[in-house]
């Protein structure tokens, strides 16, 4: 069992939240610092879940917990002016006990998490201390802080979108651009039975001509809204002279409602040159930043928690060589690739040409009557795992399916360790770590073996006679045959 010191977790938001306890599990200590004096319990924020960032919650207890309390919503409704172009149903798949989404402000998804970390005593909190260097030595990392220098084996960044000197430990540059556009968010609390399972995009409403309007379900009877809006938008004027209640009323009708929350902010479209060298990793926003159409940016950040710590922890271990230098290849093509995506969506919605403007209002006019035409519009892509690399057979890479045998779901078995997935005998190599053998249930070819990562992800398709290789290629140990641990 690892007795060094802790690993250091910067930033107390739901990323840096999920990578202590991910390693807690894995029985790797880690001190989290963060510069704000308390948790602020404030606004929705990031509130679109997806069923595999609710997966990896629920590897440390907060997954139910935090579906339980959200909203599923089912159905997504397109609009531009007064009509309905198409609607999206989301049906659950699978054995999952998740929904496909799940609705929950930011702000309570950490507190559920922070009751996770109460309960966990290898993660210990530190509030009001701000990180003002990160120095990596010959045998790990000093982090200066406002309240002294920490020694640690890893550093994982969690730091935000303002987190330049975590950036700066590993040489990277935040690129990227920003839209003009402001978006307005409001959340309200109103009785609306007729959308309280429904997101319903609209674009170019009369209340809203030229721009967008979104609006997502909350738990409580609350509701998200954006609205697009000018460059030189003024929230305390709109709140002063009566327009922000107009444009809320012309959405909710004569119904009483509540303003619980409300801000302005501008999106951005970032990516950090890199997001690790040496023992320093860069997760969620102080990584790349995204904007929200598609809710790429919290679960993006969740999936990043996971790739680091099981690498760590497996470095901690002893369990493998060379893992933690992989993350930066892998995550950043996942981050690259998100922003492809939303800067793609913002493109349609924020166009920065006339003839993108041009082509927008060809695409939405055409699209009411032409179905056609709707396979056209961009109202935001939706979060999905990303698949790592190029290999040739369609299941490496991709996270594993969530099937069950004898009633264990085998993403649940993966996360213990490694899991192989095979209907013939075979060998394993000695590596320290759990190692679970599972009867194929997901492949065409009774004699491909699949070894699945710690993370669910398909590490390589082989032979039984290739999978000591394949563990070797992984983890970088050598193969010594052991008796498989017993799957459940």
């Amino acid at each position: 069992m690892y007795g060094g010191p802790p690993v250091v977790v910067v930033g107390n938001g739901p990323v840096g939240q999920t990578t202590a306890l991910l390693l807690a599990r894995w029985e790797i200590p880690t001190l989290v610092v963060d510069a704000h004096e308390r948790r602020e319990v404030v606004g929705s924020r990031s509130i679109c879940q997806q069923r595999e960032t609710l997966d990896i919650w629920d590897s440390v207890g907060a997954g139910k917990a935090i579906a339980d309390e959200g909203v599923t919503w089912r159905v997504a409704r397109t609009y531009f002016r007064e009509h309905e172009l198409f609607h999206v149903e989301f049906s659950d798949s699978g054995t999952s006990p998740f929904p496909p989404w799940v609705n929950i402000g930011q702000a309570r998804v950490e507190q559920l998490l922070d009751e996770r970390i109460a309960a966990a005593p290898l993660v210990d909190v530190r509030w009001d201390t701000r990180v003002t260097a990160i120095r990596q030595t010959d045998h790990g990392v000093d982090v200066e802080t406002t309240r002294g220098t920490v020694e640690t084996p890893y550093v994982v960044a969690c730091a935000g979108a303002h987190g330049e000197v975590a950036r700066e430990a590993v040489g990277a540059t935040f690129d990227g651009r920003s839209f003009d556009d402001l978006f307005l968010i409001c959340d309200i609390r109103c009785d609306l039975p007729d959308r309280e399972l429904e997101r319903r995009f609209h674009f170019d409403p009369e209340w809203n001509p030229g721009r967008q309007v979104l609006m997502h379900p909350c738990p409580d009877s609350t509701y998200r809204i954006d609205w697009q809006v000018p460059p030189d938008f003024d929230l305390d004027q709109e709140q002063r002279d009566g327009g922000l209640e107009r444009r809320i009323r012309r959405i909710v009708g004569d119904r009483d409602h509540e303003v619980v929350w409300c801000t302005v902010y501008r999106f951005h479209s970032r990516c950090a040159t890199t997001m690790g060298r040496g023992r320093v990793l860069l997760a969620g926003d102080c990584a790349h930043l995204v904007a929200p159409f598609g809710a790429r940016g919290l679960n993006s950040g969740v999936a990043d928690a996971e790739a680091a710590a099981w690498r760590i922890a497996f470095e901690l271990h002893g369990w493998g060589s060379d893992l933690v230098a992989a993350y930066d290849a892998e995550r950043r093509a996942a981050a690259l690739d998100n922003l492809a995506i939303t800067t793609r969506t913002m493109d349609f919605l924020v166009p920065q040409t006339d003839a993108g403007w041009a082509r927008r209002r060809d695409v939405l006019e055409r699209a009411v009557t032409d179905p056609g035409a709707r396979a056209e519009i961009d109202s935001g892509r939706l979060y999905a795992p990303f698949r790592y690399g190029d290999a040739a057979h369609p299941a490496v890479g991709a996270i594993l399916p969530d099937l069950a045998v004898d009633g264990r779901r085998l993403r649940e078995a993966a996360r213990r360790g490694l899991l192989v997935l095979s209907d013939r005998p075979v060998d394993l190599p000695d590596i320290g770590c759990r190692v679970g053998v599972a009867p194929q249930v997901a492949a065409d070819d009774p004699d491909e073996v699949w070894l699945v990562r710690p993370d669910a992800h398909v590490a390589a398709v082989t032979t039984a006679e290739g999978l000591p290789g394949a563990i070797r290629d992984l983890l970088g140990r050598p193969a010594r045959p052991t008796p498989p641990a017993q799957f459940g």
